[in-house]
């Protein structure tokens, strides 16, 4: 079913991923999950939501399966969604839907079929087997073109019949998978606005990190452009959260202080130790238990091992770096996957790319390190101001804050339904 098709599918099935492997924590992450998904539905009034083992049902009630579908797919701990028609637990209208879904497909000639019948309402009069044989028989004299192939089948009919009605789908939709948004605990991303480290806290959500990000920002000589870029980076990373704080720090007073004291090959390092020395303050605030960076092997100058083991030095925080062993092609390819990597590639330059020296060193001197920073004016004065003065917003897919009109009370929790 594409998407275009998808206007009539009555209803949307939600499988979940990896974490039901989990047992005794298998519930406790099936409702995080389901809390993120009351969430990402709250634009759309007519969806009622249900719950069973392993599975959200989504009932559309007129609202748009496309779109729904594609924010659904990107909650985490979502391994796949069907757009699913429901029938009646009738034999002539399973019939006429399976017909109606098969028609809307409109298979190719020679396209492998089969059909999978699971009977859950144990009274219904046919067996799971039979009704294979009822269900197939006419679809393949309807449809001629069609080849049976029970084991590697191009279109798979699935139904299955349940007391009252009948759920009936073909397509699983891949979604993002991994581990329920928060259930891993919360770290601080420092987000520039190049194409790493966005994709870095994509992967840190989904293993199940809420995730808050910082942002360094050296007014005047970065503008205000590059500071939208990374308000806009945050928001596609929003569309898999729901909503991210934002955390926006003034570097300038920092940044500059490291200029003029003779050590331009170690600007880089100092800058961002300064950075790791800011985002714990903020992460310590805000009851992080993490840094996450955008830091690959032997990419850059500063992200020799080396180098990340000088700059990691100035937190003890744990230090996560989930890019760290991926190629950049590799890198570049989940940006654009995940909607970042438009934005990211703008031509608006951050803090992080000006007073880059010609030859950054690859391998920086701890003691030296400590020594320039020890010998500073004022540097932690100025590395606390900066943590003072940090300015937060709270981003979301619809804008900075989440119109009223957006959230509905919910219903009643009724037989399962939400």
């Amino acid at each position: 079913m594409t998407t275009t098709d998808m206007k009539y599918a009555d209803m949307l099935l939600l499988r979940f991923g990896e974490f039901t492997l989990k047992g005794k924590n298998r519930s406790r992450f099936e409702k995080t999950v389901l809390r993120h998904v009351k969430e990402m539905v709250k634009p759309y009034p007519q969806v009622k939501l249900g719950r069973e083992f392993g599975r959200i049902y989504v009932e559309l009630n007129g609202e748009p399966a496309g779109e729904l579908t594609e924010a659904l797919k990107k909650v985490f701990g979502i391994a796949s969604v069907s757009p699913v028609k429901v029938a009646r637990s009738e034999l002539a209208d399973i019939l006429a839907v399976s017909h109606s879904l098969l028609h809307k497909i409109a298979p190719p000639a020679g396209s492998r079929f089969k059909v999978s019948v699971r009977r859950v309402w144990k009274d219904f009069p046919y067996g799971s087997i039979e009704m294979n044989r009822l269900v197939a028989s006419p679809l393949l004299q309807g449809y001629p073109g069609l080849l049976v192939d029970v084991k590697s089948p191009d279109l798979e009919l699935k139904i299955e019949i349940r007391e009252g009605q009948t759920y009936i789908f073909c397509e699983q939709i891949e979604g993002v998978g991994g581990f329920p948004l928060g259930t891993n605990g919360k770290a601080m991303l420092l987000l520039s606005g190049g194409i790493d480290s966005p994709v870095a806290g994509w992967s840190a959500m989904r293993r199940g990190l809420a995730v808050e990000c910082v942002h360094f920002y050296s007014y005047p000589y970065t503008s205000e452009l590059a500071r939208q870029k990374v308000v806009d980076l945050t928001r596609v990373l929003s569309g898999y959260a729901g909503e991210i704080t934002l955390h926006l720090v003034p570097f300038t007073e920092v940044q500059t202080s490291f200029s003029g004291i003779g050590q331009d090959n170690l600007i880089i390092t100092l800058m961002r130790r300064a950075m790791l020395r800011i985002a714990t303050v903020l992460a310590e605030r805000e009851g992080a238990l993490a840094l996450v960076t955008g830091d690959s092997l032997g990419q850059v100058a500063s992200q020799t091992l080396p180098s990340m083991n000088v700059i990691g030095r100035a937190t003890e925080l744990p230090l996560l770096r989930p890019l760290v062993m991926m190629d950049k092609s590799e890198i570049v390819e989940l940006s654009q996957r995940i909607g970042t990597y438009d934005l990211s590639i703008l031509p608006y330059e951050d803090c992080c790319t000006l007073f880059v020296p010609k030859s950054p060193t690859t391998n920086p001197n701890l003691r030296i390190v400590n020594k320039i920073e020890a010998t500073l004016p004022g540097y932690q004065s100025l590395l606390d101001a900066a943590a003072a003065a940090t300015e937060t917003v709270r981003i979301t897919p619809y804008g900075h804050e989440k119109p009223a009109d957006l959230i509905p009370v919910q219903s009643e929790v009724r037989e399962e339904w939400f």
